[in-house]
């Protein structure tokens, strides 16, 4: 019988070789995801379709293809992001995010003050070729910050280390959600939901994370005391302007007189509480200028029954006005029916359980935060959207992503989508990886966000 035997200075010196210190730490483990690339087409094809099928309104005052050659040129502005961002690994998106936070910040102080008003309140900045949003690039960053800081102290052993992070991590939320409750009340509390997922992610104790849903539910409740007196006071300053839809009716929509100041339609969002917990029937309530977005969006999902009319044959996207924003999940309802909006729905949940997944995958927790955190944004902002528009929640202005006309959600919907790419094509996959690959991997990564992922652990 030959029995094998091993030079132990030959083996030494293949570890060596193979050793983090000198393996590349560049090139991407993985092709591109199939599920994140596949979910982006379906919805980019959708949304090219509905987009156009839901712009009445603005082919009668653009021309015929103004409004989808616009939709069209800003999603390819946003598929060139996503293939820049899929190459670079995700290691540089350490310094980019807090250059990307401090940014939005300055620009979110800069639209308080001094920003373009939309729909009566300060909210964009406008540049030559494109209106940007702010709010859209600070949900964005806080979800990169958000992800560096759990990373760095929620898996530590120190417990003083872990609180100090907690108390950075919800710092940043309630300062950000200060912010964008500038905006409206529906950005702040999808800010909020979002870090809850993320702290849930990071392994937090059950009853620190109480302790944090009790923080949040007091700033929420400060903050609609504020709003609600800020409404008492906007009654007394408002003026009356006309509406007219395209078959002539005539309503009067409360308007503030001046634009001086906050937000002058604080009235419009305790009205709207108060409409969605009243118990009338909604096929009962007349059709005022309060109400007339919703309860045109109803009579679209209505008319498209289980199947749709098709796209190009809607009834309500004429009388819409907001049926290309805010409302055009009820447009897609409507052309596809119940069966088409589900699956829309569908494709945003593969989405967000594909990057359960692939945070699973991953070795470190850094990574693992990134594409959730980002998967979580784009599919909480899409659920609130379908549950305003199907009347599960009371009625707020919110974009259905890459689906709504809108550049800076638009944009940032890419970035999300390319950062959860590279995530996904710079993580190694086999459970089988050699030491040497797996600790190539951690390498690259800064000192402290080294730490594992629990549920490899």
């Amino acid at each position: 019988m030959a029995f094998r035997t091993e030079n132990p200075q030959q083996e030494r010196r293949s570890v060596a070789a193979a050793s983090p210190a000198q393996a590349p730490t560049s090139g991407a483990l993985n092709p591109p995801d199939t599920h994140i690339w596949g979910v982006y087409g379906f919805i980019v094809v959708l949304s090219i379709i509905e987009l156009y099928s839901a712009s009445s309104f603005e082919i009668s005052k653009q021309g015929l293809y103004a409004p989808l050659l616009r939709h069209v040129g800003m999603l390819f502005v946003g598929f060139l992001i996503i293939l820049g961002l899929q190459k670079v690994h995700f290691k540089y998106f350490v310094p980019a995010s807090k250059l990307l936070c401090l940014g939005s910040v300055l620009a979110m102080v800069y639209v308080i003050f001094f920003g373009e008003y939309v729909n009566g309140a300060r909210r964009a900045i406008n540049l030559p070729f494109v209106s940007l949003f702010p709010a859209e690039f600070l949900k964005l960053s806080a979800v990169l910050m958000l992800s560096l800081i759990l990373s760095t102290s929620q898996l530590k052993k120190d417990k003083r280390l872990r609180n100090r992070g907690l108390f950075k991590a919800a710092s940043l939320v309630l300062f950000l959600s200060a912010l964008l409750f500038t905006q409206g009340l529906t950005n702040t509390i999808i800010l909020m939901a979002i870090s809850c997922s993320m702290l849930l992610l990071g392994a937090l104790e059950w009853r620190k994370f109480w302790l944090i849903i009790a923080i949040y539910a007091v700033a929420g409740g400060i903050g609609a005391g504020i709003k609600i007196h800020m409404s008492k006071q906007a009654d007394e300053r408002q003026a009356d302007i006309v509406l007219v839809d395209s078959r002539g009716n005539v309503f009067e929509v409360p308007e503030a007189a001046d634009k001086g100041g906050s937000r002058m339609e604080d009235d419009t969002w305790a009205n709207r509480f108060s409409a969605f917990s009243d118990d009338t029937p909604r096929y009962e309530r007349p059709i005022t200028a309060k109400n007339l977005q919703e309860m045109r969006s109803y009579m679209a999902q209505a008319n498209g029954g289980w199947f749709g009319v098709f796209p190009g044959n809607s009834r309500e996207t004429s009388r819409l006005p907001l049926a290309f924003t805010d409302f055009i999940f009820a447009i897609i309802v409507e052309d596809l029916g119940f069966i088409g909006g589900m699956f829309v729905m569908l494709l945003y949940i593969w989405l967000l359980a594909r990057a359960y997944v692939i945070a699973y995958r991953c070795n470190q927790m850094y990574p693992a935060f990134l594409v959730t955190g980002c998967a979580v944004l784009i599919v909480m902002q899409a659920l609130c959207h379908m549950a305003i528009v199907s009347g599960a929640g009371p009625v707020s202005g919110q974009p259905l992503p890459l689906f709504s006309k809108g550049g800076t959600s638009i944009l940032t919907t890419s970035i999300a989508f390319g950062i959860m790419l590279s995530v996904s094509r710079f993580t190694l996959r086999d459970k089988d990886a050699s030491r040497a690959e797996l600790a190539r991997e951690k390498n690259a990564l800064p000192t402290e966000l080294q730490d594992a992922n629990p549920s490899q652990v």
